[in-house]
């Protein structure tokens, strides 16, 4: 890869990852993910988190090359997780001199991952500067957005966040790394609310906390560790995690139901149907064709949600209930809700749907719509319609 600079001094040392099938063995990756790491070149040497582990053997090659037999004078940690701090131990080894920056939190844990003396630690604290010549890092605490020991890094003479997770998403970086070189809306933008939902979501309030330090700080440029790097226009990002963290919703329904024999089913499109001839967009899933991922990122985008099951050994079925302890994992907030769902003899479904719901604080707005047997079309119509109505009548207040 050639070099690839953010401004003179700053270079871009990060990867793509095309193999890795499940981001934290857990989320898909269909387009792959980007590990950005970037050297800061001056009378010292900086460089701003590592890449994980494995995911590209020329890595320290290529930091060695740009610093033209200069040493390493400086290794920020700005987190913990090993997408981003698996490679420390290497760099040490390559680099011995080298001293390994973070706080109080970030050394805690680093000795829990690896054997490293303290005579090779610097730990700072919060809004501490580390001048190396031309350039003037700050250091930022950001507790739990998304681990206890998160912080941003500062750039202060070209007024560039290294953000770390935050502003960060899902997709490698083709062809160009930076934000006025793409097609954000159409590439990138689906992907980074998959990755804050799934991942950052939960912490929302942290988030906020975040803005709330770094209000009135000149940011040019954010250089996250996951996703594009934006330079051309940064401002779009913070209004879409000011948007994202103050749990704002766009208009729309997400319809998500577990169904066995198509009863289930068939209710949720005649529901669709009925939402969409009134004007409301609708997105549909089967919970047990589309990974949850995909379904927590509409959750949290739209503003309705509709959630229906059959019943299953009593229970809602287990694809249903795995969505629910997700959709309480991440907590989403101002959701208008409605349940609905079928079962041959006791409702069992739709009643621990509807006890679930109750847990995560989601009351639904109106009586959920139920059939027994079958789900012709005569069964549906009778209920279909009030159901529907109800629910508009909550969703336009």
């Amino acid at each position: 890869m050639k070099e690839v600079l953010l401004s003179p001094g700053i270079y871009y040392t990060g990867v793509n990852d095309r193999k890795k099938h499940l981001f934290e063995n857990n989320w898909p990756l269909p387009y792959g993910v980007s590990y950005n790491s970037y050297l800061i070149k001056d009378e010292k040497s900086a460089l701003i988190d590592t890449i994980e582990y494995g995911s590209n053997d020329n890595y320290l090659n290529r930091i060695e090359k740009i610093l033209g037999g200069a040493s390493l004078d400086y290794l920020i940690v700005n987190h913990m997780e090993p997408d981003h701090s698996s490679m420390i131990e290497c760099v040490l080894r390559r680099f011995p001199e080298v001293k390994i920056v973070g706080n109080a939190q970030t050394q805690k844990i680093l000795k829990l991952y690896f054997n490293i003396p303290d005579s090779s630690l610097l730990t700072i604290k919060d809004g501490e500067e580390l001048v190396l010549g031309e350039h003037t890092l700050s250091f930022h605490l950001i507790p739990w957005v998304h681990w206890p020991e998160t912080m941003v890094t500062y750039e202060k003479t070209t007024a560039t966040l290294f953000s770390c997770d935050a502003f960060g998403g899902f997709r490698t970086l083709d062809g160009s790394i930076f934000d006025d070189e793409n097609d954000f809306e159409a590439d990138y933008k689906g992907e980074m609310l998959r990755y804050y939902s799934n991942i950052v979501g939960k912490y929302s309030n942290m988030v906020q906390k975040a803005f709330a330090k770094l209000q009135g700080v000149e940011i040019k440029m954010i250089a996250p560790s996951h996703g594009l790097i934006w330079r051309g226009n940064p401002s779009r990002v913070l209004e879409l995690y000011s948007k994202w963290c103050n749990w704002e919703s766009e208009d729309g329904v997400v319809i998500v139901y577990a169904s066995m024999y198509g009863n289930t089913a068939q209710m949720a499109d005649h529901i669709g149907h009925l939402l969409g001839s009134r004007g409301i967009r609708v997105k549909t899933y089967d919970v047990s064709k589309t990974h949850v991922s995909y379904i927590l990122s509409d959750i949290w985008r739209y503003k309705g949600v509709i959630l229906g099951t059959c019943a299953y050994n009593t229970q809602m079925h287990p694809m249903m209930e795995h969505l629910c302890n997700e959709i309480k994992l991440i907590a989403p907030k101002n959701k208008i809700l409605s349940i609905f769902g079928s079962s041959t003899w006791n409702c069992a479904g739709v009643k621990s749907l509807v006890n679930y719901a109750q847990e995560l604080g989601m009351e639904p707005v109106c009586e959920p719509f139920e059939i027994m047997g079958s789900a012709g079309i005569e069964k549906i119509e009778a209920k279909a319609e009030d159901f529907v109505e109800k629910f508009i009548c909550n969703y336009q207040k």
